[in-house]
């Protein structure tokens, strides 16, 4: 089963995912995709790292997600990515400008394929203004397209706000 868990900056997507995880009753491997490039972002992944459980693995693989998914997952086990913007984000600023469409299309093709639970958590970043510069503009685009692309084929995906879910599609349990 994939969902997909959108949402804003501080808006209770990662708190939902990591209680979906929990729900799931499987065996959770927590997979990062963070780059820490400063002080706030390390304060960011230090707050991930106090509100997850401590007994479950984590990946830190910010390029290679597809190769981790397809590692990691297993019929009794729940990955929780966290996430895909960050991902797009580390992709869209490499100096090789094949990345992205590359690995964007690794991950699609491996998602139908996966056992288990796979929960994607990201952030709904189209919802704002639109940004001035072009490689923000970018990452607004490519990032809607695949969220566009992965809800498709996800079997639940669930926006959040305020800490409420609201199921976009999928059942709610």
């Amino acid at each position: 089963m994939i969902e997909l868990v959108l949402g804003g900056a501080r808006s209770g997507k990662s708190s939902y995912a990591e209680q979906q995880a929990i729900d799931s009753g499987l065996e959770v491997t927590y997979i990062a995709t963070a780059t820490v490039y400063d002080q706030e972002m390390a304060d960011r992944v230090e707050h991930h790292r106090q509100q997850r459980p401590d007994h479950w693995p984590v990946v830190e693989e910010p390029v290679e997600l597809a190769e981790v998914l397809k590692r990691e997952a297993r019929e009794d086990r729940c990955l929780l990515v966290d996430c895909l913007t960050l991902w797009v984000s580390n992709l869209l600023c490499m100096d090789d400008t094949d990345a992205w469409p590359t690995k964007r299309q690794e991950l699609l093709n491996v998602l139908s394929e996966l056992p288990g639970r796979i929960i994607m958590v990201s952030n709904e970043v189209g919802m704002g203004i639109i940004p001035m510069g072009e490689l923000t503009r970018r990452y607004v685009d490519e990032s809607g397209r695949l969220h566009q692309a992965i809800a498709r084929s996800a079997d639940k995906v669930t926006f959040v706000a305020a800490g409420l879910p609201l199921v976009m599609k999928g059942s709610k349990h």
